[in-house]
């Protein structure tokens, strides 16, 4: 059935940030921050990785040295329209509504601090970092559009990989990170649900192009979640379809 992968995908966040709020307690926290820094290094050898294959089958494709300069046009091009549009101050934004909301049942009340060194996080925190390290990269996008066209597979691996991240997220950052299947259902079941209609667009150069971009953007979470430097990763959102634009018109 054409969106079951988004479904699952939804329903292993939902699954993981339980167990994170129900076991989270029980962890101290220098071992909830030393997990979380591990999170971080692993998301930014991932993106990374991510981005150093993308470019290079990118340059394969026909672009040659040249696919360096899409990278950077794009995330120059991207951060600046996501910039005028304030992407990532809307989606602070939704997350300090939702934060309203949430006051109003203590269950999703934000973290507070109940040892002494203890850090308490707000929902908004939760809701936008596992939003944009769920709903950013190659696996997100070309998940969805196989997910429309009637093969889950790639969902089903990402459910897994974002299940278990939003277990160790929850635990830090508390029920903002359940939040985030908002984002991923409008995303990823807005992408599944026009499916046909971008399948022919999606080429080899294409698909390399989104995952050099996302990966470079999955490597600034990681960093974000390592604590060495924030980035507006949420204005940089554009330069993914920036990036599938350049690369549909130059190979």
């Amino acid at each position: 059935m054409p969106g079951i992968g988004v479904i699952v995908n939804v329903g292993a966040v939902l699954a993981g940030t339980a167990v994170g709020l129900l076991f989270g307690r029980l962890i101290a926290e220098r071992f909830r921050v030393i997990a979380f820094a591990g999170i971080g290094l692993a998301t930014t050898v991932i993106g990374a990785s991510m981005s150093l294959s993308g470019l290079a089958a990118l340059g394969d494709d026909g672009l040659g040295s040249y696919a360096a300069l899409v990278l950077v046009g794009s995330l120059v091009l991207g951060a600046l329209s996501g910039e005028a549009l304030r992407i990532e101050h809307g989606l602070e934004r939704f997350g300090q509504a939702l934060q309203r909301l949430a006051y109003r049942a203590p269950v999703l009340a934000p973290g507070r601090a109940e040892q002494p060194g203890e850090k308490g996080h707000t929902l908004v925190e939760g809701f936008v970092t596992a939003s944009l390290l769920f709903c950013v990269g190659a696996m997100t996008i070309l998940g969805s559009i196989q997910d429309g066209l009637g093969d889950p597979s790639l969902l089903y691996l990402k459910a897994l990989l974002d299940g278990i991240a939003s277990v160790a997220l929850a635990t830090t950052l508390g029920a903002g990170v359940g939040l985030s299947v908002i984002p991923i259902l409008v995303i990823q079941g807005g992408i599944a649900l026009g499916a046909s209609s971008v399948e022919p667009f999606m080429t080899e150069a294409v698909i390399h192009a989104i995952q050099m971009t996302g990966g470079a953007l999955i490597l600034a979470i990681g960093l974000d979640l390592t604590g060495i430097k924030r980035l507006p990763v949420g204005n940089m959102l554009p330069g993914i379809l920036i990036a599938a634009l350049l690369a549909a018109v130059l190979t």
